[in-house]
């Protein structure tokens, strides 16, 4: 049975934005232009996901909302909201409503696909099911064309705490017939292969309807700034430089293949979205976790859990730039009325302490002590 999307939105063009992005996929895009004629298609119909938009005449996409929520047979439809505020607190506004997820305008087809992917499983019309956002956990294809092998092995070594497969070719020329017959999801090519070698086959690979659009990392050590700049000039995706940061590196292919980590932060268990603070926590990290806050909290929200528990228990100190993270954490926890509390170390704990502002927070040792407290 083919899957039923209702978009509700006064804008002919998000409604046609919205049909065209589905047009592939096994599904029936019913349309209504005000909160009205949404309710009736809703009742008759009964979609399997609403896209609905904040502000439309007649009646709006709040009031909608709220009469769904009021409707027996309406009330548990997944509904994905459209607005055209980005403000934090009108997400916040959005994510008390009830709704499943939101999105901002304006979009692209893909972000919308993405969207109602989470919820319900999209099939092209040939059957097969639509491409779901890959993990970092999931198995990636990694070809690296260098002519040291030993560079290989690090790049083995440093990454060898993931599934992905690292191919490595000391020629220019294997790696190529490598790629053309088994198209890998990145590759790293080293700018000091002799003879401009890597620069060839970066050209080689864009010139390819197959690998036009890989992301291809140039290689090169930090002192070579000539090939850094060549690389830049012809349009590698990026560079990494050695010796290699590998901390780093798994940072920037996670961010250009899109691949979600939110599972490594965040978890709910025990009736509690629990959010994990690694033991090699950095900067970069403190961003990723920022970026899916808002996500994995409405989520957990959705799912009826009203607690969220910091997990410090990894980590062997802390200092004011952590401190202030976990208040942002707990702040936004508080604003949508979960309870909140911290879990760590004894040494943590201790530490917490001398922090004035730390002086309100829940703290036990473990996530069972904390459950009690709360």
């Amino acid at each position: 049975m083919s899957i039923k999307i209702l978009t509700v939105d006064d804008s002919r063009t998000i409604r046609l934005i919205v049909g065209r992005a589905f047009k592939t996929y096994d599904c029936e895009v019913m349309e209504a232009a005000n909160g009205v004629e949404g309710l009736a298609v809703a009742s008759r119909e009964k979609p399997d996901v609403i896209i609905l938009d904040v502000t439309m005449p007649v009646m709006d996409g709040t009031e909608m909302l709220s009469r769904l929520k009021s409707t027996a047979d309406l009330k548990s439809i997944p509904v994905i909201m459209l607005t055209a505020e980005a403000g934090r607190e009108n997400v916040l506004r959005i994510a008390r409503m009830g709704v499943r997820d939101y999105l901002v305008k304006p979009f692209k087809e893909d972000q919308i696909v993405e969207r109602v992917s989470r919820i319900v499983e999209l099939k092209n019309r040939g059957g097969t099911t639509a491409k779901s956002k890959k993990r970092f956990d999931d198995p990636l294809k990694i070809v690296l064309a260098d002519d040291k092998t030993a560079i290989w092995d690090q790049f083995k070594a440093g990454l060898s705490d993931t599934p992905w497969q690292i191919d490595g070719f000391a020629q220019a020329q294997s790696a190529l017939e490598n790629i053309g017959s088994h198209v890998p999801d990145l590759i790293f090519v080293s700018t000091s292969l002799p003879d401009g070698a890597g620069f060839w086959l970066f050209q080689k690979l864009r010139s390819s309807v197959k690998t036009e659009k890989l992301p291809i990392f140039a290689l090169s050590v930090k002192t070579a700034v000539d090939d850094q700049a060549r690389a830049q000039q012809v349009g590698f995706t990026g560079i990494v430089t050695k010796p290699i940061d590998f901390a780093d590196l798994k940072m920037k292919i996670t961010r250009v293949l899109g691949l979600d980590a939110s599972y490594k932060y965040y978890e709910q268990k025990s009736g509690a979205l629990v959010v994990n603070y690694p033991s090699n926590y950095t900067q970069s990290i403190a961003n990723d976790m920022a970026a899916h806050l808002q996500e994995k909290v409405t989520e957990a929200v959705d799912a009826g859990l009203d607690k969220l528990v910091v997990d410090l228990t990894q980590l062997k100190s802390v200092d004011m730039p952590l401190i202030e993270q976990v208040l942002n954490v707990m702040k936004y926890a508080g604003e949508l009325s979960l309870k909140s509390g911290v879990i760590g170390s004894d040494e943590v704990r201790q530490a917490c302490t001398n922090f004035e502002e730390t002086k309100e927070w829940l703290l036990a040792g473990s996530l069972d002590d904390i459950m009690k407290l709360m």
